[in-house]
């Protein structure tokens, strides 16, 4: 079994789909979560200067995507054909515009255009995108796409509780049920189970 070294902060938000991943696989990995005081002394030995990165075997790779992505199809969660994966690229990309898009107002630094965002976005844009990613889930079983367990169940999974800190909506599984759903498919898997028994305990 190669020597496997997950690199990220000490948070789950972008990093924590690929320890889900890994953990499902049954990989042995070291879990390095690096302090933020520690990250400029690590960041020059990160392939862009950022995290998260998979290191096997003394080579590192970043790109949280990518990452989720070749982890996916290493343990059999990508799509039966192309098409499949194709449709599996295309819902986790609307769920990545989602995030990006509260992402906009997050990172605004002007406090006062912060909350104008926030308060047009939360009325504009949030609602329908939400009611489409809910469709999409309803439409797919409670996955994301292709109508099973995917790896990209794994990243939403992952990233949900970041998701709902970035568009500050802390219950938004309350009115969108169907987004728990994909949650508890992926944490109801005894391998998924035992990881985050065992991980440390995060908000975000």
């Amino acid at each position: 079994m190669p020597k496997v070294v997950f690199y990220y902060f000490p948070v789950k938000a972008l990093g924590e789909s690929g320890r889900l991943l890994l953990a499902y696989g049954g990989q042995e990995f070291e879990d390095r979560r690096i302090p933020d005081e520690e990250w400029p002394a690590f960041k020059p030995s990160m392939p862009f200067g950022q995290m998260p990165v998979l290191e096997i075997d003394g080579k590192k790779y970043a790109q949280s995507v990518a990452i989720s992505r070749y982890l996916g199809r290493k343990y059999g969660l990508n799509g039966k054909d192309i098409e499949e994966d194709f449709e599996i690229d295309q819902n986790l990309e609307f769920l990545l515009d989602i995030r990006g898009t509260a992402s906009v107002v997050h990172h605004e630094a002007d406090e006062v255009v912060k909350e104008k965002k926030h308060e047009d976005y939360s009325k504009n844009l949030y609602p329908g995108m939400l009611s489409k990613l809910d469709e999409i889930i309803k439409k797919n079983n409670g996955h994301i796409a292709a109508g099973k367990l995917t790896w990209a169940d794994f990243v939403f999974a992952g990233t949900f509780d970041y998701l709902k800190w970035m568009l500050r909506i802390p219950d938004l599984e309350k009115k969108y049920p169907s987004f728990q759903q994909v949650v508890d498919n992926v944490y109801s898997i005894p391998k998924i189970a035992a990881y985050k028994e065992k991980a440390p305990k995060t908000d975000i």
